[in-house]
C-alpha cells in the first residue's frame, strides 16, 4: 500500500478534473486495495477495479459524486470533522471507518487518505486507499441487513449472492478477471436430521458455515443456497489450482468431527467447481455446471471435488475418460513431479525435498491428486502409477545431480496398496537398479494408517527397505492410532506431523499440546520431526520453541518443478550466508 501511495505522490501532476495520463495504470488496476481519488471539491475523479469489487459501484456510477455516497450513517459528523481537521494539519489521515456497499451492506475498512500536491506544494487532489476488514469484525453479523443474510448461518442468502455475483461478473467483463464457483452439498445430511433432529441439524449447518468462512479471504463470497447446500465464489483467481486448493481445504476442515451438544458428529462434503469465463459468462451457467460437477462427485464416492468439463454428461463418460487419460499419462509419463523443500529449523539449511505429483490432462484439464489417486486405487492402476512416479523421481534425481551435484535426499510418498503388494520391496529394488540410483539418497513416506495395516508384514518390509539403504518416514502422524509398542520396533527415521495440527497450532492450545507430545515422543525414540503445512513465522517460532527439527510449507516455498531447484538452492544459500555475515 505504501508503494501505491508513493506512486501517486511521484506522479503528482494531477489536474482537478482529469486523472493523470502518466500514472502507472497497470499497477493501479492490479492492486488488491480499493483506491479512490477526488478533486479539491471532494468529487470522485477516479477509482480502481478493487474499489468496484469491494463497494459494488461501477466507476461510471460514482464519478463526479462525493465520497458521501459510501457513508454508512454509523459515524457522527464530528468524526468526519476531526478527520478533515487532521488532513488539513498533517496532510494525511488513517483509521478504521464503516462504509456501505451499493447493496446496502455495511462493512468496516481501514482507510488511508493522503493529500496530493504539485511541484509547488499546492494541494491538487486527495487519494484514499482502503482495505476491507469485514472478516476481522465479530460485529459483522449484527450489522448486516437481515434481508441480505441467511438467518441461520449468517452467510449471504440467495438474493444477496445473486446481486453480488452479477455485479462481479459485470465488472469482470471490463477487466478480464477470472473467478471460480464451488457448489457444496453435505453428504448424508438427511440422516443427521432424521436421527438427531432438526435442531441438531441447524446447529451443524451453523458450524459448517463458520469453518468455511475461516478459510476464505475478504473478497470471496459464501452463501447458503438452500437446505444443506452452500456456494463459494473465489474472486479474481489467477489459476484453477486456487479453486482445487480451496476445495481440498474445505473437505479437510469438514472432516474434523463436530462436537455439538454432547454429540460427536462426522460429516463430509461433495464439491463441484465451475470457472468464469471458461464454463460460462452468466451466473446461471456457472451454477448449473458447478451443480452438475458436484452431482458427479457425490455419485462417485462422495467427500471429493470435481471440475466441470464439456464431456461431463454422465458419470460413466467421466469414468471412462478418466481411466483412458490416466492410462495414457502413465504410459507416456505425461505428468510432472514437483518438489517442496524441507528446512532444518536450527541451521536453516535445506535438508531434502518431498516429491509431489501434478497432472494436467488435455481433455480433463488440471486434475487434483485427491481425485485421480483414489481413482487409480479403485481401478487397479495405482501400482503402475506408483512405479511410474518412482521412476520419474529417480530420473529427476539423476539429471539434477549430474548437472548440479546437489546430493539432497528426495522423499517419495508410497501408496498403501502398493506397499501391501507381496513383491513391493523386490519391485522397488529393481526400479532403483534400473535407474542407477542409490537408495541411501531417498526417503520413503508411508502414512500412519499404512504401517499399522499389518504390523508383522510391515515390520519385515521396513527392515528389508532399511537394509537396502532407504530412510523411512511416517507421514500424517497424529491422525491414526499407532501402538507405541509397535512404533518403537519399526526401523523408522522420521515422523511428519500432520498439517491439520500445524495449521492452528498458534491459535488452538490443544493443537500445540498434540504437536509437543509428538515431538517429545519422536525424540525419545531418537527420531527427527518434520512439521508440514507451515505458513507463518509465528508457527515457525512456536515449532522451534517446542523442539521441532524440520519445517516444510509455504513459509519457505511451494512445490517446484525440478528445473527450478538449482536456482532455489543457490539463492537460498546466498541468503543464509548474508544472514550469517550480519
Amino acid at each position: 500500500m505504501v508503494l501505491v501511495e508513493q506512486a501517486f505522490i511521484k506522479n503528482s501532476a494531477i489536474s482537478i478534473s482529469k486523472f493523470p495520463k502518466d500514472l502507472p495504470e497497470k499497477v493501479f488496476t492490479k492492486v488488491s486495495e480499493g483506491i479512490m481519488v477526488t478533486d479539491l471539491q471532494k468529487r470522485i475523479v477516479h477509482v480502481n477495479p478493487a474499489f468496484e469489487l469491494v463497494t459494488g459501484y461501477d466507476r461510471e456510477e460514482v464519478l463526479g459524486l462525493s465520497p458521501k455516497v459510501l457513508q454508512s450513517g454509523i459515524h457522527a459528523q464530528d468524526f468526519y470533522h476531526k478527520m478533515w481537521e487532521k488532513m488539513n494539519t498533517d496532510g494525511e489521515w488513517s483509521g478504521e471507518i464503516w462504509n456501505r456497499r451499493k447493496n446496502g451492506e455495511i462493512y468496516p475498512e481501514w482507510l488511508n487518505i493522503t493529500v496530493i500536491t504539485d511541484d509547488k506544494g499546492m494541494v491538487r487532489n486527495y487519494c484514499g486507499i482502503f482495505s476491507d476488514l469485514t472478516d476481522r469484525k465479530s460485529s459483522e453479523d449484527e450489522l448486516k441487513k437481515m434481508a441480505l443474510t441467511d438467518s441461520l448461518t449468517g452467510a449471504s442468502n440467495r438474493y444477496d449472492f445473486t446481486e453480488r455475483m452479477q455485479q462481479l461478473i459485470k465488472t469482470s467483463k471490463k477487466y478480464e478477471l477470472s473467478h471460480a464457483l464451488l457448489f457444496l452439498d453435505l453428504d448424508r445430511f438427511k440422516q443427521i436430521n432424521d436421527s438427531l433432529g432438526h435442531d441438531m441439524g441447524d446447529l451443524l449447518l451453523m458450524n459448517v458455515a463458520d469453518r468455511i468462512k475461516g478459510l476464505l479471504k475478504n473478497k470471496d463470497i459464501l452463501a447458503r443456497y438452500g437446505g444443506d447446500e452452500f456456494v463459494v465464489a473465489l474472486t479474481a483467481i489467477k489459476h484453477p489450482r486456487e479453486a482445487a486448493n480451496m476445495a481440498e481445504k474445505i473437505i479437510e476442515v469438514l472432516e474434523t468431527p463436530f462436537q455439538l451438544a454432547g454429540e460427536e458428529i462426522y460429516i463430509s462434503t461433495s464439491i463441484g467447481i465451475s470457472l468464469y469465463p471458461i464454463d460460462g459468462m452468466t451466473l446461471d451457467d456457472m451454477l448449473r455446471k458447478a451443480d452438475k460437477a458436484m452431482y458427479f462427485a457425490k455419485q462417485n464416492g462422495r467427500n471429493q471435488y470435481c471440475f466441470y468439463f464439456e464431456d461431463l454428461k454422465t458419470a460413466s463418460k467421466r469414468l471412462v475418460l478418466m481411466e483412458a487419460e490416466l492410462r495414457k499419462a502413465i504410459e507416456n509419463r505425461s505428468f510432472n513431479m514437483h518438489y517442496q523443500p524441507k528446512v532444518d529449523i536450527s541451521t536453516q539449511q535445506v535438508t531434502g525435498f518431498e516429491s509431489l505429483i501434478r497432472w494436467e490432462s488435455e481433455k480433463l484439464g488440471v486434475v487434483s491428486p485427491a481425485e485421480f489417486i483414489p481413482f487409480a486405487e479403485e481401478t487397479g492402476l495405482i501400482i503402475s502409477l506408483s512405479e511410474a512416479i518412482i521412476e520419474s523421481v529417480c530420473r529427476d534425481f539423476v539429471e539434477l545431480n549430474s548437472k548440479n551435484s546437489l546430493n539432497v535426499p528426495i522423499s517419495i510418498n508410497i501408496s498403501s496398496l502398493h506397499f501391501q503388494q507381496a513383491n513391493f520391496v523386490a519391485s522397488l529394488k529393481a526400479i532403483f537398479e534400473k535407474m542407477n540410483c542409490r537408495p541411501s539418497f531417498f526417503e520413503l513416506e508411508l502414512t500412519e494408517h499404512t504401517i499399522m495395516e499389518n504390523v508383522a508384514e510391515t515390520t519385515v518390509k521396513l527392515h528389508e527397505l532399511r537394509d537396502l539403504g532407504f530412510s523411512i518416514a511416517v507421514d500424517d502422524f497424529g491422525t491414526g492410532y499407532s501402538s507405541l509398542s509397535y512404533l518403537s520396533r519399526f526401523p523408522i527415521d522420521q515422523l511428519k506431523v500432520d498439517g491439520s495440527f500445524v495449521k492452528e497450532i498458534v491459535s488452538i492450545k490443544e493443537n500445540e499440546f498434540v504437536v509437543d507430545a509428538i515431538i517429545n515422543l519422536a525424540h525419545s525414540l531418537r527420531l527427527t520431526v518434520v512439521a508440514e503445512g507451515v505458513e507463518t513465522t509465528e508457527q515457525v517460532e512456536l515449532l522451534e520453541e517446542l523442539g521441532c527439527d524440520m519445517i516444510q510449507g509455504y513459509i519457505y516455498s511451494k512445490a517446484m518443478a525440478v528445473e527450478e531447484l538449482p536456482a532455489f538452492i543457490e539463492i537460498w544459500n546466498i541468503k543464509q550466508q548474508e544472514r550469517a555475515s550480519i
